[in-house]
């Protein structure tokens, strides 16, 4: 950490209002409480799509392929997160200026109206191509609302809070997302266990997303009851109140340069590790992995109960030793352990699929000038040459392959064990002769592939659920690591006056574009490489990325006084 830095940060300090006697009083209990309820409902709803995103991707991306399907509803999910700096800055700015509660009741609302229309949308069936564009359309107003929520609920809490618990007062807005994610995964098992798999798929979807209005009734009745954070009201009497914050925050290079080193230095890293245990677990289990939907959407419940408490303790824990040293340790143990972590949940999720991989390795060999990208996220790549026809049925049956290098000209083939299926060129053949040449032989290496031990999906009753458990707890464990103290970290960086909108944007371009974004480039990284492990290095790249900028730059803030 530079001098510069350090007093940049410390340059906020004095009474933040709270009591300092180690005791929550029934005031600022109500605070946390109302506050982490209605951010819960904020992320239920913000979180409902993505734990559906393998059934919306039926309904509202049809007539592709499967695998381009999914990629599709990786895409509206990550719409989401796209805008959610622009949200930052547009409910950063009313934070600042209109207050934080008032702005933090507009977000809730605009969320409950934008998820529960998801849940009248027709689909792709009923109007066509209208569908996905009206399903992004309402993921980028979920988006713009969240991009606007959590700076809100951070900073009301802190700005209750006493400064030598603040980490343990704002872990509980930090176990939030979890606590969201986890109750829109139980409102799915729910549903789904309510009325069948066949009726949850062809209609039952909808349910989660019309029954938010209930929860968005109840978030509203409780936030009308709190009043103004006491800082935010003392500031604004004393007319410190900032006219524009936009300059202030952005037109400032000392104000700007504690931003950068926030983002690349602990958001991006928080960013990766956060949504990796929560989502991309998820999509590793059942897209990959063909561990059945509800099984899935147990086993992620009952570890996202488990590891919430982890959240308030690292954020105790970062008010004894500091927030810097908490975070940073969770993205060194991110790049040391996710490697073997989820290799470690394939043998234990799907034991058949490990071993299958393990003694029949699939290999396409074929010539690398036929080989193109397999990430299609349009749908309107044809993949006709040889070895694309090959690697796009792998992609598609979710099989983890490995590419080797044939002589120019050489027709791919498909090598599974001591079994070898020629491909073919579809180059020069119609559309139609094509589907019809390409549905033989993906029957033939369906076929083979199964005769070679790869599992149609997982066994649930092979499944080591303790050891799957134990594994998901790890992963989570870092997620908690991160991202507890975090909430105490940003608000003790930045003064009163420009605190919401300074706040927002970093932790919305970290979360939302790099954390959000996920997803789609870790499926990308699979769908080209084969390797379902390499998906992984979005998440690890970024972590150790962060980790090298945060060890040299991020200050200790945890005895920050945060007065303006």
């Amino acid at each position: 950490m530079t001098d510069e830095t350090t007093s940049s940060v410390s340059a906020h300090a004095n009474d933040t209002g709270a009591n300092d006697t180690g005791n929550v009083t029934a005031a600022e209990f109500k605070v946390i409480a109302a506050s982490s309820i209605g951010t819960v409902f904020e992320w239920f709803d913000f979180f409902l799509y993505g734990s559906m995103a393998v059934v919306l991707s039926r309904h509202f991306f049809a007539g592709v392929s499967e695998s381009t399907a999914f990629t599709l509803a990786l895409l509206a999910f990550a719409a989401g997160f796209a805008v959610r700096p622009f949200g930052a800055l547009v409910f950063g700015f009313l934070g600042d200026v209109w207050g934080r509660k008032n702005t933090f009741i507009i977000t809730l609302l605009l969320m409950g109206v934008a998820t529960f229309s998801i849940g009248l949308l027709p689909t792709y069936a009923q109007i066509g191509v209208a569908a996905p564009w009206c399903l992004v359309a309402l993921r980028m107003l979920q988006g713009l609302s969240v991009g606007g929520v959590y700076g809100g609920a951070a900073i009301y809490v802190a700005e209750h809070a006493p400064q030598n618990r603040r980490g343990f007062y704002t872990s509980f807005i930090q176990t939030t997302a979890t606590a969201g994610m986890a109750l829109s995964l139980a409102v799915i098992f729910g549903t789904r266990y309510a009325i069948g798999e066949e009726a949850f798929n062809a209609w039952g979807w909808r349910i989660p997303f019309l029954s938010s209005i209930l929860l968005l009734a109840v978030t509203m009745w409780i936030q009308l009851k709190l009043a103004e954070s006491p800082i935010y009201l003392r500031m604004k009497a004393s007319g410190k109140a900032s006219k524009s914050p936009w300059k202030e925050s952005f037109g400032n290079w000392k104000n700007v340069r504690i931003i950068l080193i926030a983002l690349f230095g602990a958001l991006v890293g928080q960013a990766v590790i956060w949504y990796a245990s929560q989502f991309y677990t998820l999509f590793f289990l059942e897209r990959i992995l063909k561990v059945d939907g509800p099984v899935a959407n147990l086993l992620m419940i009952s570890a996202l109960v488990i590891a919430t408490p982890l959240y308030i303790l690292f954020g105790w824990l970062s008010d004894k030793v500091g927030r810097k040293n908490v975070m940073m340790t969770a993205c060194l143990l991110a790049v040391l352990t996710y490697f073997p972590l989820f290799n470690a949940l394939t043998a234990a999720a799907n034991p058949v699929l490990a071993q299958a991989v393990a003694t029949s390795p699939v290999v396409v060999y074929a010539d690398d000038s036929e080989c193109s990208f397999q990430f299609d996220p349009v749908g309107r790549a044809t993949f006709s040459t040889s070895c694309d026809i090959a690697r796009s049925y792998l992609t598609n049956a979710g099989v983890t392959y490995n590419s080797e290098s044939a002589p120019a000209g050489t027709v791919a083939e498909l090598r599974v064990g001591d079994q070898v299926l020629p491909s073919f060129r579809g180059n020069d053949l119609s559309p139609a002769d094509l589907r019809t040449q390409r549905a033989e032989w993906t029957k033939s290496a369906a076929a083979m592939i199964a005769a070679a031990g790869y599992p149609a999906k997982a066994d649930t009753d092979k499944i080591n659920f303790p050891l799957v458990m134990l594994i998901l707890l790890g992963i989570m464990t870092l997620a908690a690591m991160v991202y507890g103290p975090m909430a105490a970290f940003l608000v003790e960086l930045f003064p009163t006056r420009i605190r919401y909108t300074s706040l927002s944007l970093p932790y919305h371009i970290g979360t939302g574009w790099f954390g959000g974004f996920l997803p789609t480039f870790a499926f990308a990284i699979v769908a080209e490489t084969g390797n379902i492990y390499s998906g992984l290095w979005y998440p690890v790249g970024f972590a150790a990325f962060s980790l090298v900028v945060g060890l040299i730059f991020l200050p200790q803030t945890h005895k920050v006084d945060i007065h303006a």
